[in-house]
């Protein structure tokens, strides 16, 4: 656990009693901080009490009486599309609002640190998609040449449930736009951005706002190095801002669509091979084509940032290359649930929205796709370049008739549900496809998370297999 540090003797209120809030609770208590807590849920109340926190109704007159900060879980809106009446109260108060990553960068130092010959590094990685594979991709490299590190965050455990990190040790966040547009302190020793797509619109006010909030992981701290996904317009505004020339190697450019042999540092993959070049020269490359764990443009996306953070902390090409060879993938990202016939079945349950799903379609030929469930903002025209290789579509979810009527030019059958989706999908595949579950909309109409989804997938695939 990461002690919580500045509010000794100080009464702290926290929203939401989810992981982060009750990580973040526990914390302030071992910090010397006085935790009230609140959620709307009572079994969450009920769960806080028990671990012995005080719960206060922080939405009666005069819960802020005394308070110092607000600290608010990332899934509770602060701003769009509606503040919570609760973090309004704590505005009218003049209490400042907060969240775990942010006691997280104030509380991390500490005095053994004087002691250490190499202190430690906080990797922060953040982008619309790839950054949990990216993440643990860094932190599975690190593992594997035996240097200490930790994988936290939005993947993994709280940011302050991690141990204190100890000489030479490094820890890998992944942080979304949740998490970083409320944070008060960001102070990452690396900063990664892997790309940008829409995604959280209503959260955010629109792309603008999206893309503000993932920008203050490099604005507000200063990064020492930046790794920077440069494929879209966002991403090359975002590394013209933080490099001081053309040279300098504190940003490092990230691309899967063409080659960088300027001046500076660049990390970029075409047709498999992945390239590193510094000042113009080649220095480093990888064959990513037979890496099992990492299929697809996108992945080596991935592979791109995740190579490019591990140069930084001192790897030689070679150990990356080792390490991305052993690298088992995340389940519900391009994860290969198994094969009968000469077919493969994979879960791709991440893919909850339309660049997400287009980029697992590019990654196969001959695909078998299982698609739907609550679509986002911005319609699914962005699909349809992605879909030539797809044979069929079948799609789920609540409005699946609709999301059918959207996939133009694709031959697509109304299945309303993954059990009768995977049986005719598999019924009807040939040896050489793939069945290929990338939703390209959210769970919530059908299933509690992306992750209950991916596995209702897997159970019914294990029933075929």
């Amino acid at each position: 656990m990461i002690p919580v540090r500045g509010y000794e003797g100080r009464r702290v209120a926290v929203l939401g009693l989810g992981r982060s809030g009750l990580s973040a609770a526990r914390a302030l208590r071992a910090g010397g901080a006085e935790p009230v807590c609140w959620d709307d849920n009572a079994s969450a109340r009920d769960k806080a009490d028990a671990e012995g926190f005080q719960c206060v109704d922080l939405t009666r007159q005069g819960a802020f009486d005394g308070v110092a900060c607000l600290i608010v879980s990332p899934g509770i809106p602060h701003l769009y599309p509606a503040p919570n009446r609760v973090i309004e109260a704590a505005w009218a108060a003049g209490v400042p609002v907060d969240n775990d990553i942010g006691l997280f960068f104030r509380s991390l130092g500490g005095r053994d640190w004087d002691s250490f010959d190499v202190l430690p590094r906080v990797v922060a990685v953040t982008g619309s998609n790839g950054k949990s594979t990216t993440s643990a991709l860094i932190h599975h490299v690190l593992a594997e040449t035996g240097r200490e590190a930790q994988l936290a965050g939005n993947i993994g455990r709280g940011v302050l449930d991690i141990d204190p990190p100890g000489d030479g040790a490094v820890v890998v966040l992944e942080l979304s736009s949740y998490q970083t547009d409320l944070a008060r302190a960001l102070t990452p020793d690396v900063a990664v951005f892997t790309n940008l797509s829409p995604d959280h619109l209503d959260r955010h006010g629109g792309m603008g706002g999206y893309f503000a909030a993932k920008r203050r992981l490099f604005a507000e701290g200063g990064p020492d190095r930046c790794v920077i996904g440069v494929d879209e317009v966002e991403g090359r505004y975002l590394a013209n801002q933080m490099a001081e020339g053309p040279g300098d190697d504190r940003v490092i450019d990230i691309t899967v669509e063409r080659k960088l042999t300027g001046p500076g540092w660049h990390v970029f993959a075409r047709k498999g091979f992945l390239s590193e070049y510094r000042k113009g020269r080649q220095v480093g490359s990888i064959d990513l084509r037979g890496v099992a764990g990492l299929p697809g443009a996108h992945n080596h996306q991935n592979a791109c940032c995740a190579y490019a953070v591990c140069r930084t902390l001192g790897l030689a090409p070679r150990e990356i290359e080792q390490g991305f060879q052993t690298f088992g993938g995340l389940p519900h990202r391009s994860q290969l649930v198994g094969e009968k016939d000469g077919v493969r079945f994979v879960n791709d349950s991440k893919a909850t929205n339309v660049d997400s799903a287009a980029k697992a379609l590019m990654a196969f030929d001959k695909i078998r796709w299982i698609c739907g469930g609550l679509e986002k903002e911005g319609g699914l025209s962005g699909l349809l370049e992605a879909s030539a290789s797809v044979v069929k579509a079948y799609v789920i979810g609540r409005e699946a008739a609709n999301f059918a009527l959207q996939l133009q030019g694709v031959e697509a059958e109304v299945c309303g549900d993954m059990g009768t989706a995977v049986a005719r999908a598999a019924a009807e595949a040939e040896p050489g496809e793939v069945v290929l579950l990338a939703p390209a909309a959210a769970s919530f109409d059908q299933y509690d998370s992306f992750e209950k989804r991916g596995e209702h997938f897997m159970e019914e695939v294990a029933k075929l297999l």
